[in-house]
């Protein structure tokens, strides 16, 4: 007699619509993916962060969220969504989901979006005090396609180490100046620098190009790669598990960067390094030496400002901090 076949586990996965937030969700997925085998994943999430979940194991479906007035996207994905009987919902947006789908299990963020915890630890909170401890750390999954992006952008590098710079942000005051930016990478590969002869590549979003150009203008060369918006999110992510250095704004790219495992620098001025550095044992921040409370007060409306707010922010200070760095992660090599 056939034996009945087991009903295969689903989960849905609501997470955040910025790549940054949805990069530091990754681990929570993780997790679940160790779990729960064979489980069938479906991922809810931003237009933006979409490319990152298309890795996925057992990936069925990603529901892109496009903001409606009056909650009406919520309405739309549970209309999508509603076919299906859900075993969990693991809801990082607080959304109204679970009560409409009525999966058998719901699970959330147990610690408040405005404790002062890094966002890893928050999401971790999903999982309960261990979680919160012990949080599963953000990855990403890589297709054979986008190692052969990865591949192809840097045919040619030879065996030159690779130093990347993401020079733009999502918002102005968080961009460190331009011409900072190109002091540091001339200073870490000349001779005497933490990594002679790299290669340089900078990497932006599609619609970032003017404002990388000033950094892709200035380290014109043969030895430069002009990356941006030319791959797909996960063939950049494969770039940057190839690179000796990342540094950049606190951005998604950062973000990427620390998952890929890259040693990677973010910078941070007017936003909080303490919810959003570099996760990870080679992850590193740095500060202004202007403060978040007084660079970003109370009240202050990011539309106002129209200017970087990084000026307080040395090259001296980047350029020790990726010497140490790099000197840190050579020691941990095992040795041959």
């Amino acid at each position: 007699m056939t034996q009945p076949t087991q009903r295969q586990m689903k989960l849905l996965f609501v997470t955040n619509s910025r790549i940054g937030d949805a990069v530091l969700s990754t681990g929570l997925l993780d997790h679940a993916l160790e779990h729960y085998a064979g489980i069938g994943v479906t991922v809810v999430c931003g237009t933006v962060a979409a490319p990152l979940f298309e890795g996925v194991p057992g990936l069925e479906h990603i529901h892109v969220i496009r903001k409606k007035p009056w909650g009406g996207h919520w309405w739309e994905a549970y209309r999508r969504l509603k076919g299906t009987r859900w075993d969990i919902v693991m809801d990082l947006r607080g959304s109204p989901l679970p009560m409409l789908l009525r999966p058998r299990q719901t699970l959330r963020p147990r610690v408040h979006a405005a404790a002062p915890e890094h966002r890893v630890r928050r999401i971790g909170s999903t999982l309960g005090d261990k979680g919160f401890k012990h949080p599963p750390a953000p990855r990403l999954w890589l297709r054979p396609e986008d190692e052969a992006a990865a591949d192809s952008a840097l045919a040619g590098s030879g065996d030159a180490p690779l130093l990347v710079l993401a020079p733009t942000a999502n918002w102005v005051a968080k961009v460190w100046p331009a011409d900072r930016f190109v002091d540091l990478a001339r200073r870490l590969t000349a001779p005497d620098g933490a990594l002679p002869g790299a290669r340089v590549a900078v990497v932006a979003g599609p619609d970032e190009r003017d404002a990388a150009l000033p950094v892709l203008e200035a380290l014109a060369g043969p030895g430069t790669l002009d990356l941006v918006g030319r791959l797909h999110l996960l063939a950049v992510a494969s770039v940057f598990a190839r690179c000796a250095l990342f540094v950049g704004n606190d951005s998604g790219l950062m973000h990427i960067a620390a998952a890929s495992g890259a040693p990677t620098i973010g910078l941070f001025g007017p936003s909080r390094d303490e919810h959003y550095a570099p996760w990870g044992p080679r992850g590193r921040s740095v500060r202004t030496d202007k403060p978040y409370e007084e660079l970003f007060p109370p009240g202050l409306k990011p539309g106002k400002v129209t200017a970087s707010l990084m000026d307080s922010l040395p090259v001296d200070r980047v350029e020790e901090t990726a010497r140490t760095l790099l000197r840190e992660v050579a020691a941990a090599r095992p040795r041959t």
